[in-house]
């Protein structure tokens, strides 16, 4: 596992008094209600950022999507490129939940499906993610095995399409990234065994990781994948784990006590577990947050659930970091996310520097400090985004 870092005791913004919530998902009503009206401090654009917990099918932007999809010949079922677009982000007419969530993948993944577009995906996000918001360290998650369309392609043309687009990208930025293979709770054993070794394979080639994604199935069970998860790490990977989401509060105890992961994908569900919460302290396990993406799927009712739920953090000494789960699906940014923590009173300036340093600590990809600190503060990102248009 790797060392902790330290972490700094931020003084706390104490803008609403939040009493704890009685049951999973809800809040009992608190004594005051505003935010603080002063804007907090924003993180200064040449400090860099890590995103650790990002989809690749969430983090392509439409327009780029829609060239794709058209290149290779994919029949969409809209030619209308704005309906296109409501077709894979979020909108506020279509009902937000876990599972609807997780169907907005449905195009994209099939639009990623060929070396070509894995590839220039990949290019695309590590790239964008460095000029928009001076990501220096960017880990791509995703399913090799959804993008082969069952069999047709290659998995190794996949991979190697992939490895190929961040080999593109760090020719051009100052740029550390690093490839996380997600195993799926409803694919069989033999599939995800599958897709964990091609990460051991190609670990000397950018993958840095794997994980375990994918919605509640009743056939997953999480001993099944101890033995696994022993060999990845005898091998160097990292290992994090999607829980303390969508599914059971008791998985998380579970999850760190047989996989023993380095981090957590999402678990915020952590913070009503006292048991979970010591043994992710002591381990010292990070969680990789995604607030955004939390309270569209309604893990999270609220900013003032998330309130409680960071302050519960705190108390308990468990570190955090700050993403973005999928920014272009979510029509989000990590430094919009670390903006809105600070504008509500929820993180501290200091506390968000910390978020970001931990990032930077725990990254599965070697080396990060090695990147050259910026000579001169990036341009603002709609100054980016103009450019690009």
């Amino acid at each position: 596992m790797r060392p902790a870092a330290t972490r700094a005791r931020a003084p706390l913004v104490q803008c609403a008094v939040v009493s704890r919530p009685v049951a999973q998902g809800a809040v009992v009503a608190r004594r005051s209600v505003g935010y603080p009206q002063v804007v907090t401090r924003q993180l200064a654009r040449k400090t860099p950022l890590a995103e650790l917990h990002c989809h690749l099918g969430g983090a392509v932007t439409p327009a780029i999507m829609w060239g794709i999809a058209h290149a290779q010949g994919i029949r969409l079922p809209t030619k209308d490129y704005w309906e296109f677009r409501d077709m894979i982000t979020v909108s506020n007419r279509r009902a937000r939940s876990f599972d609807g969530y997780l169907q907005l993948f449905h195009w994209t993944e099939l639009i990623q499906s060929s070396p070509i577009a894995v590839e220039r995906a990949v290019y695309e996000v590590v790239g964008g993610a460095y000029r928009k918001n001076n990501v220096t360290t960017m880990e791509l998650r995703f399913n090799p095995m959804k993008r082969n369309r069952g069999g047709e392609q290659d998995l190794d043309h996949i991979i190697a399409a992939a490895v190929r687009g961040m080999d593109r990208a760090t020719l051009e930025y100052p740029v550390k990234p690093g490839l996380i293979f997600c195993l799926d709770r409803a694919f069989p054993f033999e599939l995800n065994e599958i897709i964990a070794e091609k990460a051991i394979a190609w670990r000397d080639r950018g993958v840095v990781g794997i994980d375990i994604a994918g919605p509640e199935s009743a056939t997953f069970r999480v001993a099944d994948y101890r033995r696994l998860f022993r060999r990845a790490r005898q091998f160097g990977l990292g290992c994090t784990v999607h829980t303390g989401e969508a599914g059971p509060v008791e998985e998380i105890a579970r999850v760190v006590e047989l996989l023993e992961p380095d981090r957590l994908g999402h678990g915020v569900k952590a913070a009503y577990d006292p048991r979970a919460m010591e043994m992710i302290r002591e381990r010292g396990i990070v969680l990789e947050i995604c607030p955004t993406s939390n309270l569209n799927t309604r893990v999270v009712s609220s900013w003032e659930e998330f309130r409680w739920i960071f302050d519960t953090f705190r108390r308990s000494g468990v570190r955090f970091t700050i993403n973005t789960d999928g920014p272009e699906l979510l029509k989000t940014y990590i430094r919009d996310e670390l903006a809105t923590l600070g504008r509500l009173g929820i993180l501290s300036l200091e506390e968000q520097e910390v978020a970001a340093a931990t990032a930077l600590a725990s990254s599965f990809v070697p080396n990060v400090s090695d990147v050259p600190l910026a000579a001169r503060a990036p341009a603002p990102r709609d100054v980016v985004e103009r450019e690009e248009a």
